[in-house]
């Protein structure tokens, strides 16, 4: 039996046997998502989580259980089977931040506003105790991707260099260490999050691919939020944010400024490492024009003098992604 045909046997096991089916999304995973439509019109989303392809269920369906008791909108759990790796969820809708700010970009305040709204929300609640910490060593790990992929993916690989690199992250993480435990979903963004103005307060905002969700510091979603890889978000928009946040918030404005920058240095090298592996790896080139974006982002965070090691190291250690070292990139990519 072929997937597709499994996906089938499970909608129809599930009263959905004659929907009709488009496919909605794929991402940065082996996951798919295709919306059913029943004849009279009712929809439904089924995830489709390959688990010979590495993919595991479980994760979303306990973050979207514990987002939907806070009174959030995750999609509800409709069916499930979690050795299969199939999901019949909740229908959010189609209207991504992203989106709906390409459409009416006045509304970018209004949505930027309701989203940082659900952080501080979402922060004022004790993480689940499950949850693994996304702590200083691994976050050292993850930056070093820019090393691994990107870099490597340019001729500079180097043993020496890459344990620079981890040193430096470390280093500038180093005051962080240990401060704070919210529940952090790690890629809240433009392209994840749904506006739901039919639904009232925190409730309008949409949550999707929150499964890689951890513990850790309450300034990661927000830069996650603010220096969007896929997007353009304003200067001023992300000062507008964060002193929302701030105010929402009430806690020491000059530590968390500082923790923000670390942070988006951070987020943004494992981002770089990420997007090149999806091009050198997984065959997925098109990440590779977002670096630039991204490369801006990590400058800025970098250009404050509590950075200044991390900022020397990375700008010796790896090249801008101009359109030359792209190009280099792309050539390699792989085509599985």
């Amino acid at each position: 039996m072929t997937r597709d045909d499994a996906l089938a046997e499970f909608a129809a096991r599930m009263g959905w046997q004659e929907a009709t089916w488009v496919t909605v999304a794929g991402d940065a995973s082996n996951r798919r998502y295709m919306r059913l439509t029943r004849p009279e019109g009712e929809t439904a989303i089924l995830m489709d989580a390959p688990p010979d392809r590495g993919e595991d269920v479980r994760p979303f369906i306990r973050i979207a259980e514990y987002l939907c008791a806070q009174g959030l909108s995750a999609p509800r759990i409709l069916h499930r089977d979690t050795e299969a790796g199939m999901l019949l969820i909740e229908d959010l809708g189609d209207d991504l931040f992203a989106r709906v700010l390409t459409e009416q970009p006045a509304l970018e305040n209004s949505l930027y506003s309701a989203a940082t709204d659900v952080l501080l929300s979402l922060h004022a609640r004790p993480a689940p105790t499950d949850l693994a910490p996304y702590d200083l060593p691994l976050m050292a790990d993850m930056a070093a991707l820019a090393h691994d992929w990107y870099a490597t993916g340019l001729g500079r690989a180097d043993a020496e260099a890459r344990t620079r690199l981890h040193s430096a992250m470390r280093d500038a993480l180093a005051p962080l260490d240990g401060l704070d435990a919210v529940l952090i979903q790690r890629d809240y963004h433009a392209e994840n999050l749904l506006w739901m103005p039919q639904r009232d307060g925190l409730a309008r905002v949409g949550l999707l691919d929150f499964q890689d969700a951890m513990r850790g510091h309450r300034a990661y979603d927000l830069v996650s939020l603010l220096q969007d890889a896929r997007r353009d978000v304003p200067v001023a928009t992300e000062a507008a944010m964060i002193a929302r946040y701030l105010d929402g918030w009430g806690g020491d404005a000059a530590a968390f400024t500082a923790a923000y920058r670390a942070l988006g240095a951070q987020r943004n090298l494992r981002i770089i490492g990420v997007f090149a592996r999806l091009c050198l790896r997984d065959g997925k080139p098109h990440y590779l024009d977002f670096l630039p974006r991204v490369w801006t982002y990590l400058m800025r965070d970098l250009d404050t003098p509590e950075l200044a090691a991390l900022r020397a190291t990375v700008t010796d250690l790896l090249p801008p992604p101009d359109s030359g070292a792209i190009d280099r990139l792309r050539a390699q990519c792989s085509s599985m």
